[in-house]
């Protein structure tokens, strides 16, 4: 089992490995791009950079494992991770704390993330090489003893009937709401629109939904994300933007049209990509009953008081997906 000074060291190869301009690693940008069309390089180099600063900084990790003092492991499991692909890296939080666990880590990758994710395994590797026995990528999981798995509400089903003995965490789809009060300056008008519309708003902490006081024009909100114009003239995004536009026409579904984004009133936490909800609150207590009613299909909530508007997509170390500790879990197995 590598010791953690080891481990750090790893991780701080690959954050040196994630340098544009380094010819191996754009060859990797490129063949990402290619598996999955999702994954722009603008929103890879967004990823990545989130992953670096958030993640990989060896103050702030020392700083997080200190708060796990049975880790790692005296006793190693066999634990699997299933990675969703929704994203780029998505899963990189859950191989982060399988590796520094101590348990022996098995990852199932996502067939639509594996590129970049067999770069960082070659990366790690190349630094500690005794990394090989203890975190590996297999095509099948092979008798594990505990799962991590994430995906979609409906896998979540999937992973009840065929792993639920086992000691696990299993994630389904959430989504993100912005709470706005009417009086944001501009700036964080614009930064609302990096939380929206980063990764074409595919992940678990993009806004889906905002809350917003009655009479709020949110029509108007259009006119400060002209800087994320670009997602329309990305071909999968522009196909949902029609097809969701012509149900909305066919059907007499009221919605507003903007530029780059469908608006429509509805109290769902969940949108479709290139659609927006918004629901409308008359006072506090009505927001606070809106928040509450669907707190268990949230996954961070952006706005005064909240998360800082544009910070969605930068989760720390102690940010655990559904807020369920990760490392507590791996540390009592």
């Amino acid at each position: 089992m590598p010791t953690s000074r080891q481990l750090l060291r790893a991780v701080a190869a690959l954050r040196e490995s994630f340098q544009p301009g380094n010819s191996v690693f754009d060859q990797v940008l490129q063949k990402a791009e290619a598996e999955n069309s999702w994954f722009t390089r603008e929103n890879i180099l967004t990823a990545i950079e989130a992953i670096s600063r958030q993640y990989l900084q060896e103050e702030a990790l020392e700083s997080w494992l200190a708060a796990y003092p049975d880790l790692p492991v005296k006793r190693q499991r066999r634990v699997g991770l299933i990675m969703a692909g929704n994203i780029p890296l998505v899963g990189f939080h859950d191989f982060l704390c399988g590796l520094f666990s101590g348990h022996k880590i098995y990852l199932k990758l996502s067939s639509k993330d594996t590129v970049l994710f067999e770069y960082v395994l070659n990366q790690m590797y190349a630094a500690v090489p005794e990394l090989q026995d203890d975190v590996q990528a297999v095509e099948r999981l092979v008798a594990p003893e505990a799962i991590i798995a994430t995906g979609s509400n409906t896998t979540s089903a999937y992973f009840q009937r065929y792993f639920g003995h086992l000691p696990h965490i299993f994630r389904g789809h959430r989504n993100s709401v912005a709470v706005l009060s009417g009086q944001e300056t501009e700036q964080e008008l614009v930064e609302l629109g990096r939380d929206i519309f980063t990764y074409f708003g595919l992940g678990c902490r993009n806004v889906a939904k905002l809350l917003v006081p009655e009479s709020y024009p949110v029509a108007n909100l259009a006119d400060y994300w002209k800087k994320f114009q670009y997602v329309i003239f990305h071909n999968k995004y522009r196909n949902n933007y029609d097809y969701y536009r012509a149900m909305f026409l066919i059907n007499k579904m009221e919605h507003i049209a903007t530029s780059l984004i469908l608006m429509r009133e509805d109290v769902s936490p969940a949108s479709p990509v290139a659609v927006l909800h918004y629901e409308t609150y008359r006072d506090a207590a009505a927001q606070k009953e809106a928040l509450d009613r669907d707190a268990s299909a949230i996954q961070c909530i952006v706005g005064r008081g909240y998360l800082a508007f544009g910070q969605s997509q930068y989760p720390s170390l102690f940010d655990y997906a559904d807020g369920v500790d990760t490392m507590s879990f791996l540390s009592g197995l």
